[in-house]
């Protein structure tokens, strides 16, 4: 029974002494350290893209008869990409014609009725003239003067006639001309043309096509405003500002760095992924660009020329500025909330206040630690 009670007596001295080992037993951490140059870099995925891209098709539907483009292909402004079957419009255009050349004969032999009702009306206000004259003298009777006058008025109101056939027929003329600008228009409209220097990405449709208006038959895109178009995480995208410059990778050279800067910032926010779009100019980017192609792009925020950057994985309860991490003060472990400023794409976040004096921040969640517990350092590599 003594043996018994000697042999528990050891073992719980040993169970003591292994647990004092384990809980007591100073843990090795890795501490921050502060570092140099630092460049505050913000990461986004994103996809090539033009500023400027349409798809164009005709105002009118007809059928295909002839596309004079291709994709791949690069047209300047007004060149000819397309053709559709115009005879029946060519038909209304040659009878709008024909109605614009009668209506111009018509105002010519209106015309020529005013100039005969002006020398019928002159003729007739001479001899009512001489005839008044020779009422006044008794030579002639009142009726002759009468009648005379009669007919002065007469002549008078057939050259207001003539006049007013001359303006109905102008008007006539004016809405003739109207419908054969028209009608040209819409034969205009059987031609498709390059709306600007352009690069012909998609071709949709072929000849013998019968397409309806606004079918698009061509995707064009002016290569000079290719960009890319990029999704940044709204925690991070409060520090974007217009102008900042950016390195561009693409997917198929992903050995080759390219240069950029912010050209637009979106100015609403994806609701779903909580994204906000930014667009970058590029400015040594290759000359050969594919739409939709992958590109990551890294933005340079801001520069730190000494700065205590904080691992987000050591970081417990963090809002975006406040959070908690454990420190070492005087060889042990202490629960200390910081506050937070600027990200990098590296995961890390820059400290701005809150740590003690002498205090070095642990850049990972130790296994074990509690409050108080004493601690070895060893700095981050």
């Amino acid at each position: 029974m003594r043996r018994i009670s000697l042999l528990g007596v050891v073992l719980a001295a040993a169970v003591g002494v292994g647990f004092l080992f384990f809980t007591e037993r100073p843990l090795t951490v890795t501490v921050v350290q502060p570092v140099h140059d630092v460049t505050l870099r913000i990461y986004g995925l994103g996809t090539v893209e033009a500023r400027i891209l349409s798809r164009v098709g005709f105002e009118v539907g007809a059928a295909l008869t002839r596309l004079s483009a291709d994709a791949g292909d690069s047209v300047t402004k007004g060149q000819e990409l397309a053709v559709l079957h115009s005879t029946e419009q060519e038909a209304r255009v040659a009878r709008a014609r024909a109605a614009v050349a009668a209506n111009e004969a018509n105002l010519a032999k209106a015309g020529a009725a005013v100039v005969r009702a002006r020398a019928v009306l002159a003729e007739r206000e001479a001899a009512n003239r001489r005839q008044q004259g020779l009422v006044q003298r008794d030579v002639a009777s009142a009726q002759r003067a009468e009648e005379t006058q009669r007919d002065e008025d007469v002549a008078r109101a057939d050259l207001a006639v003539a006049e007013a056939d001359v303006a109905v027929i102008q008007a006539q003329g004016a809405d003739a001309a109207a419908a054969l600008r028209q009608e040209e228009a819409l034969l205009a409209h059987h031609r498709l043309v390059a709306p600007f220097d352009a690069q012909v990405v998609t071709r949709h449709a072929e000849a013998g096509t019968v397409v309806k208006a606004g079918d698009p038959i061509f995707t064009l895109i002016d290569p000079a405003t290719i960009w890319i178009q990029a999704y940044v995480d709204e925690e991070r995208a409060g520090q974007l500002a217009i102008g900042q410059p950016g390195t561009i990778r693409l997917r198929s050279q992903p050995s080759a760095e390219f240069h950029g800067s912010i050209a637009r910032i979106g100015i609403e926010s994806d609701r779903v992924n909580e994204e906000r779009r930014v667009w970058l100019t590029c400015s040594d980017c290759p000359a050969e660009m594919f739409l939709g192609e992958q590109a990551e792009v890294r933005i340079t925020t801001g520069n730190r020329d000494s700065a205590l950057m904080v691992p987000e994985v050591a970081i417990t309860g963090f809002d975006g500025h406040r959070g908690m991490v454990w420190t070492v003060q005087d060889g042990r472990l202490a629960r200390v909330g910081l506050t937070f400023g600027a990200r990098d794409d590296r995961g890390r976040v820059e400290v701005t206040g809150g740590l003690p004096e002498g205090a070095t921040i642990v850049a990972g969640p130790p296994k074990g630690a509690a409050e108080g517990r004493r601690a070895r350092t060893s700095e981050a590599p």
